[in-house]
């Protein structure tokens, strides 16, 4: 398993002279100033007329690249437009990940990115955004040509005072390594991430940072009791685990009431028994999205030494179609003691959930949980591509998750829960049935199901990230693959909320 590298990062002063790329950002409406202002003299208006030719104004959104502007300049020179209006901090990520993407296979090892503002804040947000957006996973491809590797290996940005942000660098290197994990993760193959690999691989990344990991194996969970997760792994040769990772960063040394995530990690997922189709079966090797969240938040926390008491579970199985498989109709009793019937092998991640919930609880008696999965296709239906559906019994839980998202570009949409949907989850044979009755509110029933083994009193959330964690199309920060999605958000959820 090899990762992803990540550019260095770092801010400095304006420099006198660039070495090899550079990237400008633009106001819309403003004249230039500061080191833009400097180079176009020093080419003697060479970008200025590029841009007019290009009628490049500093529309938000718009990207202009300028190529051998003069012998004493960068040979590369990229602009990228803000708008009229204040940039957020999201504007500014955006506008460094198109900086990125336009010169990242050009030749240049080194990117400096210069904020029009010269503030050290605002490149420091535009080399997370470019950093976020040079995520490449090629381990496994051996004969790409040279000017299909990303060649950028530096992201400096340039300010008036780098000293202003040096703490902010600390934070975005533990957001952008942990980000970089949970793609790592969801770009596996399964042959060499099934759940034994996954949890060790957690652990080498982890423990050398400060978090406790504890690997809980198959010979514990039969012995006590997690049989709604063992049965989805029972078809696989390969064993199932679920891994418990602890950063105790709480100030004071305080370790109880800890918050807590939990994620779905089936390694791959055929659906069981009631096998899937064979077209895009491929993709079910990151059905294990919701735990590489998990794993990538964590290793973000330790990094940045959060002033957190946080608590990641994740639980790692198979779902494999074998003569000793899960069958539709059997009934299975999990961790709590409630009994399901098992009516569709390929509705498994609920049965997972289910159990290191309990455990969750049980065990930590966390101020709230946060549950991240792959969980539904009905989720892509009802949201597409575009947001992740937030299922919550807090109203201040679920505002939290909705700002952190709005502030990082991973965003959510509060849905519904209700008895007249969970009704629809009774058995006559069992506790419960594991499905609906029929294909209506399917992200809805599967949050229901959840929901019944939180215990009462418990602030709890539920994300179903389906339609959220790869994405075939380029988007501004991520690009195309695996997004990481929801280790940005959810690590502002614990900065902004949760730290002392």
């Amino acid at each position: 398993m090899t990762p992803a590298i990540m550019p260095a990062i770092s801010l400095a002063s304006q420099p006198a002279q660039f070495d090899g790329a550079v990237g400008f950002t633009v106001a819309e409406g403003k004249d230039w100033s500061g080191a833009l202002s400097a180079l176009d003299a020093a080419c003697g208006g060479a970008i200025k007329r590029t841009a007019q030719a290009a009628s490049f104004d500093g529309a938000k959104g718009k990207t202009l690249l300028v190529l051998g502007a003069g012998a004493d300049v960068p040979a590369r020179i990229v602009l990228t437009g803000l708008g009229s209006d204040a940039p957020s901090d999201l504007d500014l990520n955006k506008a460094g990940a198109s900086l990125l993407a336009e010169i990242a296979t050009r030749g240049d090892t080194t990117l400096t990115l210069v904020p029009h503002d010269g503030s050290a804040a605002s490149a420091a947000a535009l080399v997370e955004g470019a950093a976020m957006r040079s995520y490449r996973f090629d381990a496994y491809r051996t004969r790409l040509k040279d000017d299909q590797k990303q060649s950028i290996a530096t992201l400096v940005g340039a300010c008036d005072d780098p000293s202003a942000a040096a703490g902010l660098m600390t934070d975005i290197a533990g957001r952008i390594s942990g980000n970089y994990l949970a793609r790592d993760l969801k770009h596996e193959p399964a042959n060499v991430l099934y759940p034994v690999a996954f949890a060790q691989r957690v652990k080498d990344e982890l423990e050398p940072l400060g978090v406790e990991v504890t690997i809980i194996d198959e010979a514990r969970m039969e012995k006590e009791g997690w049989g709604a997760l063992l049965g989805v792994g029972q078809g696989s040769v390969r064993d199932s685990a679920v891994v418990v990772m602890h950063w105790k960063g709480a100030s004071g040394g305080v370790h109880d009431d800890p918050v807590c995530f939990v994620g779905k990690g089936v390694c791959f997922d055929t659906g069981g028994i009631s096998i899937k189709p064979a077209g895009g079966m491929e993709d079910m090797k990151w059905d294990m999205g919701g735990a590489a969240a998990v794993s990538g938040l964590m290793k973000s926390l330790a990094m940045r030494k959060a002033k957190a008491n946080v608590v990641g579970l994740i639980g790692l199985v198979e779902n494999m179609p074998d003569a000793n498989a899960q069958r539709p109709g059997d009934i299975v009793t999990s961790l709590s003691g409630q009994t399901i019937q098992v009516l569709n092998t390929d509705a498994e991640g609920r049965l997972v959930l289910a159990d290191v919930l309990w455990h969750a609880q049980e065990k930590y008696q966390p101020r709230f949980i946060v549950d991240l999965a792959t969980l539904t296709g009905a989720m892509l239906v009802a949201l597409g591509h575009e947001k992740a559906g937030v299922f919550s019994n807090d109203d201040e839980l679920a505002a939290q998750l909705f700002d952190a998202s709005e502030a990082t570009g991973e965003y959510v949409w509060r849905m519904p829960l209700g008895q007249e949907y969970n009704k629809m989850l009774d058995s006559k044979e069992a506790d419960m049935r594991n499905i609906g009755g029929g294909r209506w509110g399917g992200s809805i029933t599967a949050a229901c199901f959840l929901e019944r083994f939180i215990q009462k009193g418990q602030k709890w959330a539920h994300m179903d990230i389906a339609g959220v964690v790869w994405s075939d199309k380029p988007k501004p920060l991520v690009g195309s693959g695996a997004t990481g999605f929801a280790v940005r958000s959810l690590d502002k959820l614990v900065q902004d909320n949760y730290e002392a």
